[in-house]
């Protein structure tokens, strides 16, 4: 894994986001080589689910809707997560994903080095009176004594001598069970609509505050259309003697009629245009509405390199089809999904399904799969299908009161018997994520080979075997020296395969051995080279990445060949 990112920092695959200005976590910027293959990959997903098919239409949506369709979707609401702070490390990290320790259980806090333990030491001595035991980086002292308690043991006693209030898991990267209460964390980004920044009203209200029954007057005053429910949702929290609920209620209400999210998926656009690309295309079931393009999510935990991130791309398709025959068409998607990564992989074994359990699947779910990749960490989700039933659709229904169905003129209903059947179709949604895709290729891509040298000697050749139809370079052509008319002939070849459609590179920088080592570690398929017997016969060699093997062709038929090839 560390071979591959410093590969893409390198060879200008993926740099980090801000990187002159110390970087930003989770955010990373695909540079010139990495700009191409994320774009390959994602064109070679448009191809096969949208220009291959028929019955299978594109949409490209604002990144930003209306805040009702993330209610009436549930994500406002629901969207968010438990998340818990270690006291000692500061480590954030999702309550229901934290490992669970058994009764009895030693609790050794795993410190990333020996400095670090002494001051951790330190500090929980002074905050939680306890002094824990060091061995190198790791304090002993703690043992879970039940499912809500922990102690405070010294070496070889069987009794505490303090014990602490305890959640019943520790911290996922270094076991601390000196944590913060649960807090729930709204994963969506929130924005502002308008030009003027709502956060000036809510100082001006909160500057004119001297106790928390004038926030109501404040309100009153200045929001009337929104008074109402804020002064409802204000009494109710003065009710309660919270006063943090009562300044949220208040930002809440002046914040809301301009409050917008960033998308944390593209899936909702499409149900919500269900009945306009209905309508204008004259489409019917069963049929698919595709899209790709960023979603952002604030993510608790983000990790392995592009793997999880704030901001991200997705590769979403929604297939509406009858309901009833929604197990039929799963089948056919988990089919058609899994072929396709394992197409453009060198080793497909590396890539499963995985069936949902009951309890992990949504409520309104009949099931679900994820096809998964067998990362250096273990295997991680790449794309999930799930038959989400109508849901969606119904939601979408009730709260914006537009009716989201088909009318099958030629088919009776199932209940009555009588024609048309109005329905509202079930859906399969085959979700893919694009910035995983392009890690999981990188890493089936990256290979380390020994190779004698002309001396004896024995060397590793990097290369990075890509398909290649996601190679950011198709071709590139090298003259092997730059003189003798080579460069002239080898950029003649150049604007041949560029007016061809295909990526070619003109390179002529350093020795021609150093070239193709470099083509090779940016995963370049084919290299053309243009050298002495050229000019003799106007023939050049075609040397092929993976096996390193050249032929000699007509230099006429460079653009066909590597055309041909790019095609197989």
């Amino acid at each position: 894994m560390k071979k591959v990112v410093a590969l893409c920092k390198s060879r200008g695959l993926v740099f980090q986001s801000s990187e002159i200005y110390g970087g930003l976590k989770s955010a990373y910027d695909y540079g010139p080589l990495g700009a191409d293959l994320k774009r390959n990959l994602m064109g070679e997903w448009w191809r096969d689910m949208v220009t291959s098919r028929e019955n299978v239409v594109g949409l490209d949506a604002s990144i930003i809707m209306h805040p009702d369709v993330w209610r009436a979707s549930g994500h406002a609401a629901g969207f968010s997560d438990p998340l818990v702070d270690c006291l000692v490390s500061k480590e954030r990290f999702r309550a229901d994903k934290a490992p669970t320790v058994e009764p009895g259980a030693e609790l050794p806090i795993t410190c990333p080095d020996k400095g670090v333990a002494k001051d951790w030491a330190e500090l929980i001595e002074k905050r939680f009176g306890v002094t824990l035991d060091r061995d190198a980086n790791v304090l002993h002292g703690m043992r879970c004594i039940d499912k809500r308690t922990v102690g405070f043991f010294t070496k070889g006693s069987t009794a505490a001598t303090k014990s602490f209030p305890f959640r019943g898991y520790v911290s996922p990267t270094f076991g601390s069970c000196f944590l913060s209460d649960e807090r729930q964390f709204n994963l969506m980004f929130r924005t502002a609509l308008g030009a003027v920044d709502p956060m000036q009203d809510v100082a001006q209200v909160m500057a004119e505050l001297t106790s928390a029954v004038d926030l109501i007057v404040a309100v009153r005053s200045r929001f009337a259309a929104e008074a109402t429910n804020a002064e409802h949702v204000i009494a109710r929290a003065l009710k309660d003697g919270d006063r943090a609920k009562v300044i949220r209620a208040v930002i809440e209400t002046i914040t809301g009629p301009t409050m917008a999210y960033l998308r944390p998926e593209t899936a909702q656009a499409m149900f919500v245009q269900f009945k306009n690309v209905l309508d204008a295309t004259g489409i019917k079931p069963p049929f698919g509405i595709a899209q790709m393009g960023k979603s952002f999510r604030n993510e608790v935990t983000v990790e392995h390199f592009i793997f999880r991130s704030c901001e991200f791309e997705q590769m979403e398709m929604e297939f509406f089809c009858e309901p009833g025959s929604q197990k039929e068409w799963m089948t056919y998607w988990k089919e058609q999904r899994m072929a396709w990564w394992q197409r453009y992989a060198n080793y497909p074994e590396a890539f499963r399904f995985r069936q949902h359990a009951k309890d992990e699947m949504a409520f309104y779910a009949d099931d679900c799969y994820d096809v998964e990749y067998l990362y250096p960490w273990g295997w991680g989700e790449l794309e999930g299908i799930a038959s989400r039933t109508d849901y969606d659709l119904g939601q979408h229904e009730k709260h914006s009161g537009a009716k989201l169905r088909y009318t099958d003129q030629e088919k009776p209903d199932p209940v009555t018997g009588k024609k048309p059947w109005q329905y509202k179709p079930y859906v399969i949604e085959p979700a893919a994520g694009a910035t995983r895709a392009v890690l999981a290729f990188l890493l089936d891509a990256y290979h380390e080979e020994e190779r004698r040298t002309a001396d004896g000697t024995v060397e590793i050749r990097t290369v990075l075997k890509l398909h290649p139809r996601l190679a950011p370079i198709k071709c590139a052509v090298l003259p092997l020296v730059k003189k003798d008319g080579m460069p002239e002939q080898a950029r003649a070849i150049i604007q041949a395969m560029l007016k061809a459609g295909i990526a070619a590179k003109y390179d002529e920088k350093h020795a021609i051995g150093k070239r193709y080592a470099r083509h090779d570690e940016i995963g370049t398929p084919f290299c053309v080279t243009v050298d002495g017997q050229t000019l003799q016969d106007g023939t050049v060699t075609l040397r092929d990445r993976d096996t390193t093997e050249q032929v000699r062709i007509p230099a006429a038929d460079a653009v066909e060949q590597v055309r041909l090839r790019l095609m197989g």
